[in-house]
């Protein structure tokens, strides 16, 4: 039976295989300007069932979403959830509105402290701008993701969104969301990732 609920977590360690999935991010995972059933955590949930994995997604990425958004959406989710596995797709929304870098750090290791308090394991997805934001902030933004997953001790899932760009039919006009063509990628991206701690 396939459980995929509007919201979407997922593993724990590689010595303790997840059973849910709680997949925490914006609109790169919200299935942005397209059905649910086309987006990436969708498609993955369904390749797991065909697998015969018996992986519980909850997919509670909304578009538009901050980290500071995040931090209000998780403790609820991690109640409600209990997942094994956070997987963490946010920051993209704080970087493109200029916010602080160190600011967007604080609450993402709040997030993963959150997320480990409730017993839950974190995979952080890096994240990654559109060049015209000026390279100073750039390579602070950029930078960031994985000095916090070193810091953490948590897996940083890279960002999936890059191997697209530049590729016929992949991104949309915006130059930023992946088109539904793109979403099997992507999905295949992040179930290779997260193959060994299935």
């Amino acid at each position: 039976m396939l459980r995929i609920l509007v919201l979407f977590v997922f593993l724990g360690s590689p010595a303790v295989l997840a059973d849910t999935l709680l997949i925490l991010g914006d609109s790169l995972s919200a299935g942005y300007r397209m059905r649910a059933d086309q987006a990436w955590p969708h498609l993955l949930a369904e390749k797991w069932q065909q697998q015969g994995r018996d992986v519980t997604v909850i997919n509670a990425s909304v578009s538009g979403d901050t980290t500071q958004g995040g931090l209000q959406r998780l403790p609820p989710l991690l109640q409600r959830h209990q997942p094994s596995l956070v997987l963490l797709e946010l920051g993209g929304n704080d970087g493109l509105r200029g916010l602080p870098p160190d600011l967007i750090e604080r609450n993402l290791a709040q997030l993963i402290t959150l997320a480990n308090n409730a017993g839950a394991r974190v995979v952080l997805t890096d994240i990654q701008l559109p060049p015209n934001y000026g390279r100073r902030y750039l390579q602070q933004f950029e930078s960031l993701f994985s000095r916090l997953a070193t810091q953490q001790q948590v897996p940083l899932l890279p960002f999936f969104v890059a191997p697209l760009i530049g590729q016929n039919g992949m991104m949309m006009d915006d130059g930023i969301h992946p088109t539904a063509e793109a979403q099997p990628l992507i999905a295949e991206q992040v179930d290779e990732f997260l193959a060994p701690y299935l």
